[in-house]
């Protein structure tokens, strides 16, 4: 059995130590949420307000708009003939009193206005469409009309009926008024199509009562006709915070936004819910507390673990220095692991360019018995055109033996370009990235596979496309066309239709490739997904045209031009093979020119 240490006064001192700094950041944990709460508070009020006086100015350009469309109405009824013809008219017609009222009808159906009237002076309705008289409330609009102004009232009528009234003077020909139009409006119809609004938005006149709301249980409150139910007013952060007791539908507590309409003499108010804003502002204290007591608790409990981790410290910098012994051995072995694989990549770079130059020579052996009777049907003509010429030079006919030159001289420029591509495509091309006039490298191409293809008894569909540069390299390029003329030429020796046909799509765009597709009339690709694999092929096993490595061969040349090449059946029966490369930037013009 251990027995435990006395408690020193040491020991005392760190305790009320601590206590007095668990203290000290618990007290800065509520200040901290405090302020949080406040600055956040004041945030959330400012974009509340910014966003309830967004919903109200909407909501009173829609009333606004809403009333002046019947204002509009007045005004253009009280112009119009129709109307004109029984207003001024001491005595009007039953004819032209009809047609007035079938006028006001139809206006009212199309603009969803109450009721139309046409008045007389004197209080006589003179034609109406909706009701027959003149509404109670209308004669202070009815008044002001009369003495040449456009006339505006609200009243509720004796059916409890909210009526929004506008009266426009009908004037004699340079004369005074003698009529006017009045057009009623009922306010609850123009609500029911109002949105739906979380907020309440009502509307209040010179009295204060509330006219026209999305909420029926405001309405006619307030004013004389009573008190809003409001039971307290509180200006926070310069916003005008209400509370109340108007009804479950009704926020509180709400923030109060107030916007003045002189155009329709109505002031138009806004609730808006104040519980988010202050959910929000208190979720954001409480998590600013809580990340304060984390870091407080983090920094009282780093304080206590630093007596600890100093003791540790010493024992941990012997196991250090021991353990950095060890990861420098461990860093020598993986360096030398490092050269070892970097010189293994280079041999298979090598080896790769070499499988790429044995590609090569091995395309030159397959078509060394047509090269060879390509070279061999020139010298033959050389040869009996030289005879020739001598002929006609003994016989002194210079001018056939000139002729018989030229075409001497011809057969041999054909055969030094035979064998300058030969040669050109049997060379060992640097891996770098040029500017490629590609039709020249297809045309190229052909000449070396033309032999094949005449022996298969092939039909070659191509038409040049002019000078059409792209990046890569030429004899690169020229192996992966040669590899693909080569396959279709096997492709289709045995088919019904020997076809191969060439197409060059330039690019429509800078960001676009060039397009080139090699396509023919054989049995087509059995297994689209493996014709990139190496040593697949659909040949014999043995067979002497290849070991299914020049598809392999051409995917890495192409890829490494920064291009693409796909290869896929048709839907009229056949392969193609489609390359895409980067068109040469310094080359655009020319392209586009073509």
């Amino acid at each position: 059995m251990t027995d435990t240490p006395p408690f020193t006064e040491s020991d005392s001192a760190a305790l009320r130590q601590r206590l007095f700094w668990a203290l000290g950041g618990l007290l800065g944990v509520v200040v901290l949420g405090l302020l949080v709460f406040v600055l956040s508070l004041r945030t959330e009020l400012d974009q509340a307000a910014e966003r309830g006086a967004s919903d109200l100015e909407l909501a009173s350009d829609r009333l606004t708009t809403g009333l002046q469309r019947y204002r509009e109405l007045a005004v253009f009824l009280s112009d119009h003939p129709t109307v004109l013809a029984v207003a001024l008219e001491a005595e009007p017609d039953v004819q032209a009193t009809a047609a007035t009222s079938d006028l006001l009808q139809s206006m009212a159906d199309k603009t969803g206005a109450h009721s139309l009237l046409l008045v007389a002076g004197d209080g006589r309705v003179l034609a109406s469409a909706g009701e027959a008289g003149l509404p109670t409330g209308a004669q202070l609009a009815l008044s002001r009309a009369m003495d040449g102004a456009l006339g505006v009232a609200h009243f509720v009528d004796l059916e409890g009926r909210r009526r929004y009234v506008f009266a426009a003077p009908v004037f004699e020909p340079n004369g005074p008024a003698q009529a006017a139009v009045v057009v009623n409006v009922d306010i609850g119809l123009l609500e029911w199509g109002w949105p739906t609004e979380a907020s309440a938005i009502y509307f209040t006149d010179s009295y204060g009562v509330v006219f026209i709301s999305n909420r029926s249980e405001l309405v006619l409150r307030g004013g004389s006709s009573g008190q809003m139910p409001v039971t307290a007013r509180h200006r926070v952060m310069g916003h005008e915070i209400w509370r109340h007791e108007a009804g479950p539908y009704i926020p509180s507590p709400a923030l109060h936004v107030i916007q003045t309409l002189p155009v329709i003499g109505l002031e138009g108010e806004l609730l808006r819910d104040l519980r988010p804003v202050l959910s929000a502002a208190a979720l954001q204290a409480g998590m600013a507390s809580a990340l304060g007591l984390v870091f407080a608790a983090f920094v009282f409990f780093a304080t206590e673990r630093r007596r600890t981790l100093a003791e540790a410290n010493a024992r941990l910098e012997a196991r250090v220095a021991a353990r950095t012994e060890a990861l420098e051995l461990a860093n020598r072995d993986l360096q030398h692991e490092v050269r070892e694989r970097q010189e293994a990549e280079a041999r298979l770079k090598r080896a790769q360019a070499d499988l790429v130059q044995a590609g090569k020579l091995s395309a030159l052996g397959e078509m060394s018995a047509g090269i060879s009777h390509e070279l061999n049907q020139p010298l033959m003509a050389i040869r009996s055109f030289a005879e020739n010429a001598q002929a006609f030079l003994e016989r002194g006919q210079p001018e056939k033996a000139a002729d018989n030159l030229g075409r001497i001289s011809e057969l041999a420029r054909r055969m030094g370009r035979i064998i300058k591509n030969l040669r050109a495509f049997a060379r060992q091309e640097p891996e770098t990235i040029t500017d490629v006039e590609l039709t020249a490298v297809v045309e190229a191409a052909l000449e070396m596979t033309q032999a094949k293809m005449t022996n298969a008894g092939v039909t070659l569909v191509w038409s040049p496309a002019g000078q059409v540069w792209v990046r890569g390299g030429e004899v690169r390029l020229q192996q992966v066309v040669m590899n693909l003329l080569s396959n279709a030429v096997d492709a289709v020796k045995d088919a019904p239709e020997k076809r191969i046909e060439i197409t060059l799509l330039l690019a429509s765009a800078p960001d676009m490739p060039t397009r080139f597709t090699i396509s023919d009339t054989g049995p087509g690709i059995s297994e689209p997904e493996k014709i990139f694999d190496p040593f697949y092929t659909t040949k014999e096993v043995g067979a002497s045209e290849g070991m299914g490595l020049g598809l392999s061969i051409s995917y890495g040349l192409v890829q490494s031009f920064g291009g693409r090449i796909r290869g896929e059946n048709r839907a009229e029966g056949g392969a193609q093979f489609t390359i895409e490369l980067q068109p040469a930037a310094n080359k655009e013009g020319a392209n586009a020119a073509n």
